[in-house]
């Protein structure tokens, strides 16, 4: 049957990384989304994908409706589209039919869910054929694919839709206050997708919540400590990357390096290397790759502009600003960081304000900006101003009108960290310092 998938919300992170793959596989796509510009549009864009305004004009005779997550059933194209009676399929069952033909890994984790993907499909990507979807708004559908490596996002438990033959689990931590009613509620669901698992799991074993994990299918833990099956040992950090060994029970594996920072970076490479060993892929072809992973989009993003290091990346929660700042150090053990973090949402920034608090001050000078609301939230009774007063480390308030208390740095680091449209203040502030550069010539 001839029909072309219309995408309502294909700017979103996993519906754009679909859209490219289908499109990959000779299918004909098109889509709508807000006009607001998105770091994911331009892989659209350079795929030839049109992208409409949303209109219920769009939806006609011939298409098949894939509607993202974040819509309801009442958006007017999908709507439209019920009247008509076209088939609407939902991201995770469009998914779940597309991974049944390959041996699938599903990566799922509070933390570390994209940059593991992203990892994991470039190496196993440079060994055999490998089709993707990584959360960072990027995908690719190979022919004949031997792999399919993909994110499986636990926020109103979506992931459940799927039944992959593996699974890695970075960690579990409570995020999502707005869905998720607490720590218990978020095991469930994890132990609800170990419960789809057909062969195995690889976990995180220095997660509490993980280690009590029940599954049918063995569970294989990784780490850097004694009762890990696979363990990384001898790591060592430097401004250039880590490099460190690693064993399976007592058995030597080999050394391996990464041109990574952070040690979230050793534990995402672990995971990966225990999963090619159970697909017996020659861990030399493994190291190999490694070494040429460039990192994923809006993880750890650095540019240069004038005298300083600017840094992009899009840490939202307490435990991920936490890896961020630590990767910022290693890289650059001299500098003085600083940090402007834009807080996501009114309910997680009650939910974990003393965290994020503890978090930030890790850097040497905290700046923030007003709360990115989603579009699921109308306001709420907190603001940025009370997370700053928890911090010591600075904690005043920037608008995007005045960037200018960020100049007064020189020869630092400035990482810009959130979830929402934190990139505007970025760009404020570094046409703000390439004008004044421009002038001191």
């Amino acid at each position: 049957m001839d029909t072309t998938y219309y995408f309502v919300g294909i700017k979103g992170t996993g519906m754009s990384s679909l859209a490219l793959l289908l499109h990959d596989q000779g299918l004909k796509v098109t889509g709508s989304d807000i006009e607001k510009y998105t770091f994911t549009q331009r892989g659209l864009e350079l795929a030839g994908i049109k992208i409409l305004p949303f209109d219920e004009n769009n939806i006609h005779e011939g298409l098949t409706i894939v509607a993202g997550n974040a819509f309801d059933d009442d958006q007017k194209e999908i709507k439209k589209a019920r009247e008509l009676g076209l088939e609407v399929i939902r991201y995770p069952d469009f998914l779940e039919k597309l991974i049944q033909k390959t041996t699938s890994i599903g990566i799922a984790g509070a933390h570390g869910k994209t940059s593991t993907t992203g990892l994991l499909a470039h190496v196993l990507g440079g060994v055999s054929p490998t089709s993707y979807l990584v959360g960072d708004g990027s995908g690719k559908g190979v022919p004949n694919a031997r792999f399919f490596v993909f994110e499986a996002d636990e926020y109103r438990r979506h992931f459940v839709a799927y039944h992959p033959d593996y699974v890695i689990m970075t960690n579990i931590d409570f995020d999502h206050p707005d869905y998720f009613t607490g720590i218990e509620d978020v095991c469930e669901a994890f132990s609800t997708l170990a419960s789809q698992t057909k062969k195995g799991i690889f976990a995180w074993g220095e997660d509490k919540n993980l280690r009590k994990l029940k599954s049918k299918v063995p569970i294989h833990y990784y780490g850097t400590e004694e009762d890990d099956e696979f363990r990384a040992v001898n790591i060592k950090r430097t401004t250039k990357g880590s490099s460190f060994e690693v064993y399976r029970h007592n058995v030597f594996l080999g050394n391996y390096q990464i041109p990574l920072f952070g040690e979230h970076n050793v534990l995402n490479s672990l995971a990966v290397i225990a999963v090619s060993y159970f697909e017996k892929v020659d861990q030399e072809e493994i190291k190999h790759e490694l070494l040429s992973f460039k990192g994923v989009k809006r993880r750890f993003t650095e540019k240069y502009v004038a005298d300083m290091t600017i840094i992009d990346d899009y840490a939202h929660h307490p435990s991920e600003i936490k890896a961020t700042l630590d990767a910022a150090r290693q890289k650059y053990p001299k500098k003085k960081i600083i940090a402007v973090f834009q807080p996501h949402t009114f309910s997680r920034t009650i939910a974990l304000m003393d965290d994020f608090a503890a978090s930030l001050n890790m850097a040497d000078q905290v700046f923030l900006t007003d709360i990115f609301s989603s579009i699921r939230e109308h306001g709420g009774n907190v603001s940025s101003a009370d997370l700053g007063n928890k911090i010591t480390k600075g904690g005043s308030v920037l608008k995007l009108d005045n960037m200018s208390p960020l100049l007064d740095f020189h020869d630092a680091v400035v990482i810009f960290m959130g979830a929402g449209d934190i990139q505007k203040y970025e760009y404020a502030y570094e046409k703000l310092l390439s004008n004044l550069s421009y002038k001191n010539n």
